[in-house]
């Protein structure tokens, strides 16, 4: 399991437009990758939209949101442009980056982790969050930013 201080594991993925992302196009920059189940189930729906309607206050904070889970980038998709998520949701299709931030379950290997992490803008982890609330988790790691 990661912990504060660690090095961010790197990653390169697909979103759901199908653009090729990766964290170190995000250095300089706080990054906030949360893992999240399955696009379009009820938890999810509510904690993407959570991220959605904050996305802007996020921003304000030099916070980049980045959502990821096992879905295809064309399941990604459907989720933005129904809930018009205004922020990348990346499709961890093959589950490395999950096992490499202590995301994957094996014991529901067809998930991931509710899991958070704050990433600073050098590259380290700053937090882990895990098996967090979708309906005020959002908000709650808003408000604790600095």
């Amino acid at each position: 399991m990661l912990k504060p201080g660690d090095p961010a594991p790197s990653f390169r993925v697909q979103d759901h437009t199908g653009r090729e992302v990766s964290l170190e196009e995000h250095r300089g920059k706080r990054v906030v990758l949360w893992f999240y189940p399955k696009a379009d189930t009820p938890g999810c729906t509510r904690e993407g939209c959570n991220f959605r309607d904050l996305h802007a206050d996020y921003q304000a904070k030099g916070a980049a949101v980045l959502g990821i889970s096992y879905d295809t980038p064309a399941e990604n998709a459907a989720f933005v442009e129904k809930y018009r998520l205004s922020y990348p949701l990346l499709c961890d299709t093959d589950k490395k980056v999950a096992q490499a931030y202590g995301a994957f379950d094996p014991a529901e290997p067809g998930y991931p982790r509710r899991n958070t992490y704050v990433i600073d803008p050098e590259g380290r982890v700053e937090r882990v969050l895990e098996a967090v609330n979708p309906k005020t988790h959002p908000r709650d790691l808003l408000d604790s930013l600095a």
